[in-house]
């Protein structure tokens, strides 16, 4: 068996791509920027770019199962490219598609379901990694987290157990045509999380709480746009549906081994915060 992982280097198809090397599998990563990859040397490394289809033709060629990574804003442009993907996929004769999407009604969703190839859909909820992007660098400098709404609730996910599902899709039968629904084994606020980071790393840590108005222009500062800030940074925050801090059993029933915990991907990452 031989697997194609797109977004190789990325937060979850790193993560792939050493499951599947450690079980065994043949694995073609792509990448951007094969350069930056630390894959052992039995790992082809190709490069290629999602939004180039072209890129990928050859790559897609004498594997039997593609991982592919969407992207969350699908501008026209973007959908066309990943059509032209599974398009090629097919007429390589991929027998296989798991597709890692962040939202229900991802336009590709249809695409990929009609394609005639076996096909899962990965919906994972909030990534535990995000707590890097936003807290990391201020814990390090200053011993401080500045947030908005530190109690709303959230189910965040270890990379690595979205990245088992994944694998168990792309390598086992018995997952054509289901879509998971992937969470962490808790239901965690800003406030818990900090406090966990701040015990595992043996540092006080003060949390500062933002206004609304605070948490906008603080982002804006960061370089993220208005619709992003608007939906995911605010309006998720205050108003969250239930499924974002609804636990679910997915990926224990799927992988057979219990969802790893926040406080196990700070003990694992601890080094970025101290």
């Amino acid at each position: 068996m031989k697997v194609l992982v797109t977004g190789a280097t990325g937060t979850v198809g790193g993560h792939i791509v050493e499951q599947l090397f450690s079980i065994g599998v043949e694995v073609r990563a792509l990448s951007r920027t094969p350069q930056n990859s630390s894959f052992p040397p039995e790992v082809q490394i190709v490069a290629g770019d999602l939004n180039n289809p072209g890129t990928l033709q050859l790559h897609l060629q004498t594997v039997d199962s593609l991982f592919l990574i969407t992207q969350s804003e699908q501008t026209e442009a973007r959908f066309l490219a990943n059509q032209r993907i599974i398009q090629m996929a097919k007429e390589a004769n991929v027998k296989k598609i798991v597709a890692l999407m962040d939202y229900e009604g991802n336009l590709i969703e249809t695409i990929i379901q009609e394609s005639g190839m076996d096909w899962t859909i990965l919906r994972p909820a909030e990534f535990m990694k995000n707590a890097l992007y936003f807290w990391a660098e201020s814990i390090q400098k200053e011993g401080v987290v500045r947030t908005g709404f530190p109690d709303a609730l959230s189910v965040r996910i270890h990379e690595a157990d979205i990245a088992a599902v994944a694998v168990k899709a792309l390598t086992e039968e018995g997952h054509h045509g289901k879509i998971y629904t992937l969470t962490g084994p808790q239901s965690l606020s800003n406030k818990s999380m900090v406090t966990q980071i701040s015990e595992i790393i043996g540092k006080p840590i003060e949390l500062v709480e933002l206004t609304e108005e605070q948490v906008r222009q603080n982002s804006k500062n960061q370089g993220y746009d208005d619709e992003f800030i608007e939906y995911f940074l605010i309006e998720m925050a205050k108003n969250p549906p239930k499924s974002a801090y609804t636990i679910l059993p997915t990926v224990e029933q799927v992988t057979g081994k219990p969802a790893r915990t926040f406080a196990q991907w700070v003990t694992a990452n601890k080094h970025y915060f101290e």
